[in-house]
């Protein structure tokens, strides 16, 4: 795991080829966390090129794994972040003067003899990277099929400017840093910022699965075009290309399901998904894995313990019982007998976390579970240098409450008169969340798992969403939009969509692939990469691994829940691995009582931070809305944790200097 950075120019960078050499070097120099063993540079002023890298060593730990590295035949520099886990192989194949043993030049070596798109697509693992070629005068931006790895790109000036975090494009002279309002409403309706767009103006990431081809003769007059495409744009547009396209592969996959019978899906799944994990256990430096207790990352360590006997396992603590899986995650441990580590955390010190996260995620980023991410990264950094996380089994095996209990709570809210629907809607919301939790206390016990498991008065209130909705698409957008009236929250905005263009017959499929094309990628890995990287750890995720990624788009959605749950063909796998009593209950995961800490020990700072003169600083918010929900939260009669946390995580990023205030 590393950080990259670079530029490209068509005017050739400054004549003297020391100051290129420390201009390239204080690009890096803004990421050392994440690549704290060594640094590199190189340049090409006459060429107009530098790039940049910082290391974290994990493969070959000699001066052989050092970047940027060449190609054998100097045709090709490379800047590189990440891991192919296939790289072995891959080497075998190729006819090579290779001198060490890093996956670097294998990605080199398969680039120089298949070309860049075939060898990229041979590549199975996690990576961003930027290649330039000498002889066409091309710089090369690619990033890995499901969005592992992060890589920021803007034009600035007649510059391409790029790097694994914003962090090394502020150091440029014509960087502007103004805040795009629009991209500002989509954050707050989904509590990330969604590939292409950055929270700045001109700045983007590369999405998912594409290569971004730069020539410098074309630069100058070159138009950024953020939005992935199947061909090159005509003229000087410069767009990235896909080389892999999620959406085809879950509609090919919807097409032509699986017609084997479930054993044999079964035993073809866990081949996969022990051949995922057997890859990602590939280390010259200390290896282990997060143990949250659930399924997903159970299925992680049970796989890492078959083919290892030693494996290390970390978990964090709360003394709330209602969000502590410590107790679950040990008896895993014990049964498969890992050495495991925990740690239980106060929520005086959960709240220390909190200063660090403007930085940490370098734009706004608001999910709330990234505070016991960032714990548990540093607590597992203290032992090992790679850690394996059970990420992506809900959003490719149908775990998350909203494609069972919701389809469901969809066919029964059907059956009801529209004006039944407006009545019983409005109802729940007069009622106060605590009014809810107290009158239904009595047969929560008897609700299915999903509902019985969280907070009810969250659960009346999605289901007042479901009311309010004409359709599952819509219903899946209300869903997962924190404020539905953006308009009035960020004065002069105009809705951003994401690319939605899916043509899956299935509502709830349709729900899976949207998780997994942008809320997983721009949140749940954003969240993992930005906390595992501010302590020098470096995460993988093997369920999430492409192939386990087309063989589950192939599954059946029948496969897939039975009898109202999720997740079925990992908990039969699970079933051979540890006894089924141990997984049959409720699903918490990395989660914090955000909602209680913003009405007690946070109240005074996020009271400060929704202070209404606060609130306008800059123009970029009208308090009006923001300050009503604050009173509904801290009365009680509306949870309004989500929302309230985006502005929170934005205000908090703005007083940190991030940002310019003042347009």
């Amino acid at each position: 795991m590393c950080g990259i950075s670079g530029i490209i120019t068509p005017d050739g960078l400054e004549k003297n080829a020391s100051e290129i050499t420390e201009n390239a070097r204080r690009m890096a120099s803004t990421m050392i966390r994440r690549g704290p063993d060594d640094c590199g540079q190189w340049a090409d002023p006459a060429g107009g090129i530098a790039l940049s890298h910082r290391r974290l060593s994990i493969i070959d730990l000699s001066e052989q794994g050092h970047q940027p590295m060449h190609s054998a035949n100097g045709r090709y520099v490379i800047s590189y972040n990440g891991e192919v886990y296939n790289f072995r192989e891959l080497r075998a194949d190729l006819d090579y003067p290779f001198k060490g043993n890093s996956d670097t030049e294998v990605i080199l070596a398969a680039i120089q003899e298949w070309g860049l798109e075939e060898a990229v697509k041979r590549f199975a693992g996690m990576f961003a990277f930027a290649v330039w070629d000498k002889q066409k005068q091309a710089l090369h931006l690619v990033r890995d099929r499901l969005g592992i790895k992060p890589l920021y790109y803007g034009k600035l000036g007649k510059s391409l400017v790029f790097g694994s975090t914003l962090s090394p494009l502020r150091t440029h002279p014509d960087w502007q840093g103004e805040i795009d309002q629009d991209v500002l409403a989509l954050f707050l309706q989904r509590n990330y910022i969604p590939a292409p767009y950055s929270i700045f103006q001109h700045v983007y990431k590369l999405p998912a699965g594409t290569i971004l081809t730069v020539k410098r003769g074309q630069l100058e007059s070159a138009e950024i075009e953020p939005q992935p495409a199947n061909s090159l744009g005509p003229g000087n547009i410069v767009r990235p290309i896909r080389y892999w396209s999620l959406a085809k592969v879950l509609e090919e996959g919807e097409a032509d399901p699986h017609e084997c019978g479930a054993e044999e899906a079964l035993e073809s799944l866990e081949e996969i998904l022990t051949e995922a994990v057997r890859g990602r256990l590939i280390s010259d430096v200390p290896l282990g894995a997060f143990l949250s207790g659930g399924i997903d990352s159970t299925m992680v360590v049970a796989l890492m313990s078959k083919l290892s006997s030693e494996v290390k396992t970390f978990t964090i603590g709360f003394d709330d019982e209602t969000f502590n899986e410590a107790a679950y995650a040990k008896e895993t441990a014990s049964h498969f007998g890992t050495e495991h580590t925990e740690l239980y955390v106060s929520s005086d010190e959960a709240l220390k976390v909190i200063s660090e996260l403007p930085t940490t995620y370098d734009e706004p980023f608001a999910d709330s579970s990234q505070i016991p991410t960032y714990l548990v990264s540093r607590l597992t950094r203290q032992h090992v240098t790679v850690a394996l996380s059970g990420d992506g089994g809900d959003e490719l095996f149908a775990g998350y409450n909203r494609y069972t209990l919701g389809q469901r709570l969809w066919n029964f809210s059907r059956k009801l008169p529209g004006p039944a629907r407006s009545a019983l809607a409005t109802m729940m919301t007069t009622m106060p969340v605590a009014g809810w939790e107290a009158v239904l206390k009595p047969v929560k016990g008897m609700l299915p798992g999903a509902l019985g498991s969280r907070p009810l008065g969250e659960s009346i209130q999605n289901f007042e969403d479901i009311l309010r909705t004409d359709s599952m698409d819509t219903f899946y957008e209300r869903l997962t939009s924190h404020w539905h009236e953006v308009d009035e929250l960020v004065p002069g905005s105009t809705t951003v969509r994401s690319e939605r263009e899916l043509k899956l017959s299935d509502p709830v499929r349709r729900m899976m692939a949207f998780d997994l094309a942008e809320y997983h990628p721009d949140d749940i890995l954003v969240k993992v990469d930005r906390a595992s990287m501010a302590h020098s750890l470096e995460v993988r995720v093997p369920i999430i691994d492409h192939r386990v990624v087309e063989f589950s788009a192939r599954l059946p959605l029948s496969m897939m829940i039975k009898a109202g749950q999720g997740k079925w063909p990992l908990r039969q796998l699970l079933n051979r691995h540890i006894p089924e009593e141990m997984m049959g209950r409720p699903k918490r995961g990395f989660a914090v009582p955000v909602n209680e800490w913003i009405r007690g020990p946070m109240k005074d700072w996020a009271e400060e931070l929704l202070n209404e003169s606060r609130l306008r600083n800059g123009g970029f918010l009208n308090p009006a809305p923001i300050r009503k929900r604050w009173q509904e939260h801290l009365s009680g009669k509306r949870d309004w944790k989500n929302s309230l946390w985006g502005v929170l995580m934005f205000q908090a990023w703005l007083e940190a200097g991030q940002a310019d205030p003042v347009h």
